[in-house]
């Protein structure tokens, strides 16, 4: 192959490596989620073959030969990716370089040698792979992965070159420090497989590699094509190829679709609560009983009704109620013990004991009884007074439910208005929060 022909497949190369950020694309798949930084979740590391073409010289600075010939090289290597971005590569590599003129590139002085050819016994090294443009917000699944390399190592060579005077001398096996520096573009063909295009141009820490020394260190330039295997399970994706941001975006798109599912499940629940708590307060005949405990329904306006809803008859006026210390007891641990869950006019059970005996006391000596409700003043006066007369309706509906006469039983809301102590304190606020029982 020609110089010329070189710099132009060389250029073609290059430009696909400076295309290949705009022109890479993703490929979803439907089975490539793993929840984010989690473990063991991705296939870290791959092995790779290589061949191609290599040549003295690059593309930049002045070579020892103007007639260099393209040769055959070839190598492998192992990559353990660290991160989306970046992996850690061992190279191996041999390969032969050789040229034909003695000629300084772009002089006309001749040099002592009128050919060479070097068996590059082989090289080692090791590189950092950076990785770009892998990470796209759309798509979950890389197809094209420019990448570059640098890293550093030793390679074992031996020159044999032919003077201008046709003598031919064989250099010993020389080992020297090098540094590949390279770019290039991995295709995703299938999962866990890529093709591999590239270039590398090796720096060698000597200026003998061609046989020619004049004070300038050798290079060497190689443009390969290979194929790249991921290791492991292959239900697993490649990390070098796979979005970690589509991971965090779909994890916590999860998360919201899942926590937006049990809100609007708690929701439904809360409205069949509503609904059946809807239907145990209606009281058709408004004649205090709801329709739940209503034994006689469709009583008329104004009747006096017992526990269950049925007519009582009316208490004489000249008979006098009396109501004992024992009674007054009852009424006092009832009051004592009346416990509601906070801001709601829910009671809790442990009141339930003392507040059924009251029902016992109002069906057995018939009294009547007013309940007052009150509350502190934190919150609106409008809430507060709305809660008082709710927590008071509450004792009353419990009473009923437990046998007492509806009609007797008289619920008061009054809010904040009424207080006993200090709303400055907690304990003030505390002995304002009640409901109070009134025997008559």
């Amino acid at each position: 192959m020609k110089k010329t022909n070189i710099f132009r497949s060389g250029a073609v190369l290059t430009a696909i490596l400076l295309s290949g950020g705009l022109m890479a694309q993703d490929q979803q798949s439907g089975s490539d989620y793993v929840r984010p930084f989690e473990p063991g979740a991705f296939r870290t590391w791959s092995v790779g073959v290589h061949g191609g073409a290599m040549y003295l010289g690059s593309f930049f600075g002045q070579d020892d030969y103007k007639g260099r010939k393209t040769e055959l090289g070839y190598g492998a290597y192992v990559k353990k990716q660290i991160l989306p971005s970046f992996g850690l590569q061992a190279n191996y590599f041999r390969g032969k370089l050789s040229a034909n003129t003695s000629h300084l590139n772009g002089q006309d002085q001749a040099g002592p040698n009128a050919s060479f050819s070097t068996d590059l016994h082989w090289a080692a090294s090791i590189s950092g792979n950076f990785t770009f443009a892998n990470i796209n917000f759309r798509q979950r699944e890389n197809v094209i992965q420019p990448y570059a390399t640098a890293g550093a190592g030793m390679a074992e060579y031996r020159p044999t070159y032919t003077s201008t005077a046709g003598a031919t001398t064989v250099s010993h096996n020389i080992p020297e420090l090098i540094i590949p520096i390279g770019a290039g573009v991995k295709f995703r063909v299938v999962d866990g497989v890529n093709l591999d295009l590239g270039y590398t141009v090796t720096f060698v820490n000597s200026d003998n590699i061609d046989g020619y020394t004049r004070g300038v260190n050798d290079k060497y330039s190689y443009a390969h094509a290979g194929l790249e295997f991921a290791l492991g399970d292959k239900r697993k994706p490649q990390l070098a190829s796979h979005n970690i941001v589509s991971d965090i975006e779909r994890d916590y798109s999860g998360r919201y679709d899942q926590l937006k599912s049990e809100l609007d499940e708690q929701k439904e629940k809360n409205k069949q609560l509503e609904d059946k708590f809807n239907q145990t307060i209606v009281d058709t005949d408004k004649d205090g009983v709801v329709d739940l405990f209503d034994k006689c329904p469709g009583t008329p306006a104004g009747t006096a009704v017992d526990g269950s809803g049925c007519p009582l008859p009316e208490r004489k006026p000249d008979v006098k109620v009396y109501i004992t210390e024992e009674d007054k007891k009852v009424v006092a641990e009832a009051i004592k013990n009346l416990e509601f869950d906070f801001g709601k006019a829910t009671i809790r059970e442990s009141s339930f004991s003392s507040l059924s005996r009251v029902a016992d006391l109002l069906k057995t000596k018939n009294f009547s009884l007013k309940l007052a409700g009150h509350t502190d003043d934190v919150g609106s006066a409008s809430s507060n007074l709305k809660l008082s007369k709710s927590r008071a309706e509450a004792v009353k509906m419990f009473l009923v439910s437990r046998g007492a006469n509806a009609s007797r039983i008289e619920a008061t809301g009054y809010g904040e208005d009424q207080p006993i102590a200090s709303n400055k304190t907690e304990t003030g606020r505390q002995q304002n929060r009640r409901v109070e029982f009134t025997l008559f």
